[in-house]
């Protein structure tokens, strides 16, 4: 093995998917220099297992469902889903797997890359170990950045991994659709391939310990649960999984309830672990394997010069999230390089104030699911005096336009107290383009009387915000 000294930068960053790329970006234009150290695919896991295949995959069944719930439209529809199209332009989104196209964009933002795997071996110094073996070893002027993000959990149960399970990589990229699938989990993946898979013609069994969507306003589960149901799928909630078993036709699965299920594939979607081992973090009085605690500028408390941003810090296990901390945290690094002031009140420029309690989601289930802020028990739990109001999005006129027989429901959940939006969530068709308005809304803490005068365009599905606040009531202050 040989080993070389290499060019000191002012920043350098572990994994170069959309977070560590985005902080590289904002420290070189901070005016600092950066290297990117990554071992697989430059674009990361968002690009070619995640975010853009997953929806390339959900987005051919979702429009020719969209287009049979308009009359006119729908007799014009017919024939299946051509899979194999589906898949190509899938390919297309994800480059064939090539990561030449991302390479091209950070040698123009002038970034420095290294090929391999890198881990911390001293105080601002990380050694690079190449593909053949040899080792380069790196050192910071100013900081070290984590952004390796996450890897699929596999949970402990009875012969599982000896199964080989599908987890969200080989779900996103598989080349060809099998006949029945079987998904342990009830999480946003689940749920999302579950309406992939069904899409397709796959008979797919989804197996969950509780309901969908655990975390998020309880219709919106249920609301996914019943499309599903609808589209064939079989749906087993408060069903634990007590043993996998690889055949020579697929899978069987026992439940905890006796029952077993044949399946030509599985897929586990029980959530995500960091991906900090083996990066040297016990060089940094950290633990290989945990998730990495930060402040709000992404820093690692009782350190000046490591930082890490995205799903390894578990604030928020979303992309666009973990690249709004990754621009926090470059810019930051920045300043503090240049001595220049630091704005980290909440809400301040070098801050992820938003991971707290403003965070966006959208589950591209059909129905889709959007949500921000706190859910009504969220908000309870943390001690505000809430009311909730509800309304069925299907009753706007924009709606009943838009597709025949709309079905969806909106929830706001309000600060009784400030009379301010604390938390929304719209589930019901195309409902994801209505998400940055209720961000901007909960961001903003506008006032519900302020909200009143932004009025909504006519006939949209955004007016679902006039009757919310029609229901709630015009506030007397």
């Amino acid at each position: 093995m040989t080993q070389s000294t290499g060019t000191a930068y002012d920043v350098i960053v572990l994994g170069a998917g959309p977070v560590g790329e985005n902080i590289a970006d904002r420290a070189v234009r901070g005016g600092l220099t950066a290297v990117l150290v990554e071992h697989e695919l430059v674009g990361g896991e968002c690009s070619y297992w995640a975010c853009m295949p997953s929806k390339a995959l959900l987005r051919p069944a979702e429009a020719v469902r969209a287009a049979r719930q308009v009359g006119g439209a729908s007799q014009a529809v017919t024939g299946a889903l051509d899979v194999p199209a589906v898949l190509a332009r899938r390919d297309s989104f994800t480059n064939d797997w090539s990561d030449a196209g991302q390479v091209e964009w950070v040698e123009g933002a002038g970034i420095s890359l290294i090929r391999g795997h890198g881990a911390l071996t001293g105080v601002r110094e990380v050694t690079v170990t190449a593909a053949g073996g040899g080792t380069t070893v790196l050192t910071a002027r100013h900081a070290v950045a984590v952004a390796t993000g996450t890897d699929a959990a596999v949970p402990d149960i009875d012969g599982l991994r000896a199964a080989r399970p599908w987890t969200s990589r080989e779900a996103t990229s598989a080349r060809k659709v099998p006949g029945s699938l079987a998904i342990i989990g009830g999480g946003v993946v689940a749920t999302e391939m579950a309406t992939a898979y069904a899409g397709f013609g796959t008979k797919v069994t989804v197996i969950a310990r509780s309901g969908l969507l655990g975390g998020m306003e309880p219709f919106a589960g249920e609301l996914v649960a019943a499309a599903l149901r609808e589209r064939g799928a079989t749906v087993l909630l408060g069903t634990a999984t007590t043993r996998v078993t690889r055949t020579a036709d697929g899978v069987e699965i026992q439940t905890g309830d006796g029952a077993t299920i044949t399946a030509e594939e599985v897929l586990v979607a029980t959530g995500r672990t960091p991906r900090t081992g083996g990066i040297g973090l016990e060089t940094v009085g950290l633990t290989p394997g945990d998730w990495i605690t930060t402040d709000d500028t992404m820093r690692v408390p009782g350190s000046d010069w490591l930082y890490a941003a995205g799903d390894v810090t578990h604030r928020a296990l979303l992309t666009h999230q973990g690249k709004y901390q990754a621009r926090a945290a470059g810019d930051v690094i920045a300043a503090r390089a240049a001595g220049a002031p630091v704005s980290d009140a909440p809400w301040g420029t070098h801050v992820a104030t938003a991971d707290h309690r403003a965070v966006p989601q959208v589950v591209f289930t059909d129905p889709q699911v959007a949500s921000v802020g706190l859910t009504a028990a969220a908000a309870r739990e943390a001690g505000h005096q809430v009311r909730v109001v509800d309304y069925e999005i299907g009753r706007v006129a924009g709606a009943s336009l838009h597709a025949d027989g709309y079905a969806g429901t909106a929830r706001m959940v309000v600060d009784e107290q400030r009379e301010v939006v604390l938390g929304v969530t719209f589930a019901g068709p195309d409902v994801a383009e209505l998400l940055q308005s209720a961000t901007i809304a909960v961001v903003g803490e506008v006032p519900l009387a302020r909200l009143w005068h932004a009025v909504p365009a006519y006939p949209t599905v955004s007016e679902i915000w006039l009757r919310l606040l029609e229901t709630y009531g015009r506030p007397t202050r």
